[in-house]
């Protein structure tokens, strides 16, 4: 069974590095969600990431960078509103899917001509990242650290509790607490003309225009498969259902200016649009723990990140 790090010292982050670059997976926190990596240029590393989470073979990998001034390592073409995102929005809850070059292989980008990149801000993230670097390593391929369409993991416990059975004695879980952002990066497609949201996220459409200077496409290239975005996705065991009260013994998740309906069992209740992206899927993952059939959930309203939230919600509702 793997290991998990709790304190994660300069020490504990060359040792992870040194796992990676000797074929080993890392679970390690990033500020949306918990990834599982391993070394983007190892094949073999890379198809255990696909086995441990059970991921069909052709859905590509976001590949974690310590830096924009790596993109070049992974991607070629890249336009100058690439560039625009990487500086105002890296390190953050952003990836860039470009032009991939010779080293992104289809082992990472699902067989397509692009490649996904990302530079978390997650002191601990960074720091692996930063350690795997001064051994060689170029980059870091991480999706959720969960089983292929449940619930992402937001602690290192719901990792733990996911994928354990999946690990190997070498491979290692870094625990950095809670996600603060707590929904996946936004995805945007850099390899038009002009911007296109493949995913929404924390970085929104207005942030986007007014970092790029151009207008977001809102035609999306339905060929692009992207991490996340199948029609069922992030669901919990319980049926989710959007837009409905609670009945007695069933879940609720909802802003907190909205009170609870009698019997029903509150799993969140968020002040902010932040604190429901923090939380949901901590709410989902209890409703699960509990045991619960159902769970209804009131959307945030409104755009940026009550989008992704609703984008979210949507999937899991669909169930399995």
């Amino acid at each position: 069974m793997s290991q998990i790090i709790s304190h994660c010292t300069a020490d504990s982050l060359a040792n992870a590095a040194q796992l990676l670059s000797n074929g080993s997976l890392v679970a390690f926190p990033t500020e949306t969600v918990y990834g599982l990596g391993a070394d983007a240029n190892n094949a073999d590393a890379v198809a255990r990431i696909y086995q441990v989470k059970g991921r069909p073979a052709d859905h590509p990998l976001i590949v974690h960078i310590a830096g924009m001034e790596d993109m070049d390592q992974w991607a070629e073409e890249i336009p100058n509103y690439a560039i625009a995102l990487a500086r105002d929005f890296w390190p953050g809850p952003m990836t860039l899917v470009l032009k991939r070059n010779e080293r992104a292989k289809d082992f990472i980008t699902g067989g397509q001509e692009s490649v996904g990149l990302r530079v978390p801000a997650h002191a601990i993230a960074l720091g692996l990242l930063a350690a795997f670097k001064n051994l060689g390593g170029t980059g870091i391929a991480a999706p959720s650290a969960n089983r292929f369409g449940q619930v992402s993991p937001t602690t290192a416990k719901a990792v733990e509790d996911e994928i354990h059975d999946y690990l190997l004695p070498t491979d290692l879980i870094l625990d950095g607490g809670q996600a603060l952002v707590g929904v996946e990066s936004t995805i945007i497609d850099c390899t038009q003309s002009a911007p296109v949201i493949l995913r929404p996220g924390a970085i929104t459409q207005q942030m986007i225009e007014e970092s790029t200077g151009l207008l977001v496409e809102q035609t999306r290239d339905e060929t692009i498969r992207v991490s996340g975005s199948l029609e069922n996705h992030y669901a919990p065991n319980a049926r989710v259902v959007l837009g409905a009260l609670a009945e007695a013994g069933e879940g609720f998740i909802a802003l907190a200016s909205i009170s609870t309906p009698k019997g029903a069992i509150r799993l969140a209740s968020p002040k902010t649009v932040e604190d429901y992206a923090r939380v949901l899927y901590l709410a989902l993952r209890e409703a699960d723990a509990q045991g619960l059939s159902k769970i209804a959930v009131i959307e945030p309203e409104g755009d940026g990140l009550a989008i992704a939230i609703r984008d979210r919600l949507l999937r899991a509702s669909r169930g399995r």
